[in-house]
């Protein structure tokens, strides 16, 4: 039967902030995890002796729980440091050496940025000063652009599929999107589906492959392809050099052909 109690506690004087992801601390050049961030602020290390208290409840089940809260309160109380000494790095990423807590927290003070726990689990632990919103974007920064570079690496296999008695006009559509997906730095798969008694056609349907294929020209070059199973495919790549010259801007082409016609005359 569930069942609500009430029992006393000493409030323990704290500020709000944000954790610290375990991925940030990448940015220190150590393999560490599950650090946690600090707002430096001498109040840190003063309990004071408020009455207050604290409704739990017991019994009937699981509540939800508010894991933000308690992660700031874990990440913002001194007392998981297991030592009261820690080791130092300052704000221009120098070794300090082990120092208390208390002096760090006052070093960060006097720099006015944060004190960050790098490695609480290390023997001390581990905290540097910083300017802790700085440094977040930052992060943020170089993720979206490592994101963005990872996007723009990104090499996807699109398909097109015919029949091997495909009208003009189809096959005009699934050329015009074959040399599209080429020119964005797509691969291709070009199928030819035999079902059934389809499979007498198979000739046909080579010889329509090798003609997109021809169709395509210079901007795919082939891959791979079977022509020996009933899906008759071929996978055609990017010509990088072919993309890059459609790509061209149209005056650096006219000046290229330009010069040239200049460097023919005076010879």
């Amino acid at each position: 039967m569930a069942g609500i109690t009430t029992f006393p506690f000493k409030l323990f004087h704290t500020r709000t902030s944000h954790l610290f992801s375990s991925s940030d601390s990448k940015f220190f050049g150590l393999p560490l995890t599950n650090p946690y961030f600090l707002k430096s602020h001498s109040s840190l290390s003063i309990s004071l002796s408020l009455p207050a208290y604290v409704t739990a409840r017991y019994g009937g089940g699981s509540r939800p729980s508010d894991s933000g809260e308690s992660d700031d309160d874990q990440a913002l109380d001194l007392s998981t440091l297991r030592s009261d000494t820690v080791r130092l790095i300052d704000q221009n990423q120098d070794m300090v050496g082990v120092v208390s807590v208390d002096e760090a927290l006052q070093m960060a003070d006097d720099a006015e940025l944060d004190l960050v726990i790098v490695s609480p689990d290390a023997d001390p632990p581990v905290v540097r000063i910083m300017d802790y919103s700085k440094f977040r974007f930052e992060q943020q920064k170089k993720k979206r652009g490592q994101q963005k570079k990872s996007a723009a690496n990104r090499v996807d296999l699109k398909e097109l599929k015919m029949g091997y008695n495909i009208d003009q006009h189809d096959y005009s559509v699934r050329l015009k999107a074959a040399r599209k997906f080429l020119k964005d730095g797509d691969k291709v798969k070009v199928i030819v589906n035999l079902k059934g008694r389809e499979n007498e056609f198979r000739n046909i349907a080579i010889e329509l492959i090798t003609r997109f294929q021809s169709d395509v020209g210079e901007l795919g070059v082939e891959e791979s392809k079977n022509f020996r199973d009933r899906n008759i495919f071929i996978i055609l790549v990017p010509n990088k050099a072919a993309v890059q010259k459609i790509q061209e801007p149209p005056k650096k082409r006219d000046k290229l052909a330009t010069d040239e016609v200049s460097v023919s005359v005076q010879a």
